[in-house]
């Protein structure tokens, strides 16, 4: 079986592949006209290049190649199905992101395309078979449900990393560091023979780690590429092929040192790991759903947004986000890599979600009650406390037809 050693030598492969070809993929976004106009919902004031997805995909192949020629891998290639099943998946899920980048797609067209990609992934056996639930027990998947399930699990992910590409570098560092934490996770099951082999997960895992960090130097801020839909949608399929192939087959019957919560839960993990992109997907759904808006209706109320509107820079809001993603991991993955059986997990994962939700959440019904009804409807959907620092309005007043005045100067 490979070696740490092997894995890291194919993830730099696929770091220097995307690394060397995306500054060739943005000369020919710029030849064809293929770029991404400014509007009122991006932060960026020219036209870029949204093509660095084919980049992405170029250095996919080119490690995939390069795993398939080294000697230690060849348990996982041989009369296995699944590296098949990742790259026609990959291949459908790139071709989707590339015609929606160039021509743009509607949303039922590209859910479309994505439930096709997972539909390739179960063709050819990329699935979980089963996911034990925190004192619920074991679900062992039937084969009616492996399809559903496996096609929502890439739906998830994929929505996930899609929404929260908004600032320059955000989605892939955030993977970077996400896919680094699981393929380490991964890792530590198989040394504890406790992952049932040969299994994709952890090779697909370090080249999301090796794609990620060769796109960066081309996309952090100020960008000069971004991935467009092609590069979330192919993280999204790598993350969600990597966590339901390794969460959905360790052990389930552990008992050893260590057996924390995650452990009696393997598919929490990623979800805790990857909890910026995905709380920032709930809190979408949750959004809209309230608003009675489609799911597909853009706004600006993501967790990138809402730090701007409190007075953060682009690079440092980044930087505030890629911090959390790794506080998360290493919060979980302590106890995992440590051998330790802490019982604060539970409790920690509570007081996470509710200064993430203090600082980010909507604002109550009493934010409001000093403002006048345009700066409500202004302000509506942003967290509590752009509401309190931005807004310091006098109660609203119908007298004059006036506006309120503001009491601090704030705004604007």
């Amino acid at each position: 079986m490979p070696s740490t050693g092997d894995y890291l030598i194919v993830g730099a492969v696929a770091g220097l592949a995307t690394f060397l070809v995306t500054p060739l993929v943005a000369a020919l976004a710029r030849w064809r006209g293929w770029l991404y106009e400014p509007n009122d919902r991006t932060v960026h004031t020219r036209p870029i290049p949204a093509f660095g997805g084919l980049a992405m995909y170029v250095g996919f192949l080119v490690a995939l190649a390069t795993a398939r020629l080294m000697d230690t891998f060849d348990p996982l290639f041989a009369r296995n199905s699944e590296p098949r099943g990742v790259l026609l998946a990959a291949t459908i899920i790139v071709a989707v992101g590339l015609f929606d980048d160039i021509r743009g797609l509607s949303a039922p067209a590209k859910v479309t395309g994505t439930v096709v990609a997972g539909l390739a992934l179960v063709w050819l056996g990329v699935t979980m078979y089963y996911f034990r639930l925190p004192f619920l027990g074991v679900f062992v998947l039937s084969d009616d449900w492996i399809p559903l399930v496996t096609v929502l699990w890439l739906l998830g992910m994929t929505q996930a990393i899609n929404l929260i590409d908004g600032l320059d570098g955000l989605a892939a560092g955030i993977v970077a560091i996400g896919a680094g934490a699981f393929f380490l996770y991964s890792q530590r099951l198989s040394t504890l023979e406790l992952l049932r082999e040969p299994n994709i997960g952890p090779l697909m895992a370090i080249v999301a780690v090796g794609l990620c960090i060769g796109f960066l130097p081309h996309n952090f801020n100020p960008a000069r590429i971004f991935m467009g839909d092609s590069g979330a949608l192919l993280l999204g399929l790598l993350m969600a092929v990597s966590t339901s192939v390794v969460g959905g087959r360790a052990d389930t019957d552990q008992r050893f040192i260590g057996q924390t919560f995650f452990f009696l839960a393997p598919l929490v993990l990623p979800l805790f790991i990857l909890g910026v992109p995905v709380l920032d997907l709930l809190f979408a759904i949750v959004r809209r759903a309230t608003r009675r808006k489609a799911l597909d209706v853009a706004d600006k109320g993501h967790l990138h947004h809402r730090l701007m509107n409190l007075g953060h820079g682009h690079r440092r809001s980044v930087l505030i986000l890629w911090t959390w993603t790794v506080v998360l991991a290493a919060f979980v993955l302590y106890p995992v890599l440590s051998g330790e059986n802490p019982t604060y997990l539970p409790f920690g994962m509570i007081a996470i979600g509710i200064v993430l939700y203090t600082v980010t959440g909507r604002p109550r019904r009493a934010e409001y009650r000093g403002l006048a009804p345009h700066d409500r409807r202004r302000w509506r959907g942003r967290s509590c406390w752009e509401v309190r620092r931005r807004e310091g309005a006098r109660p609203a007043t119908r007298r004059g037809g006036g506006r309120p005045r503001r009491t601090n100067g704030g705004g604007g």
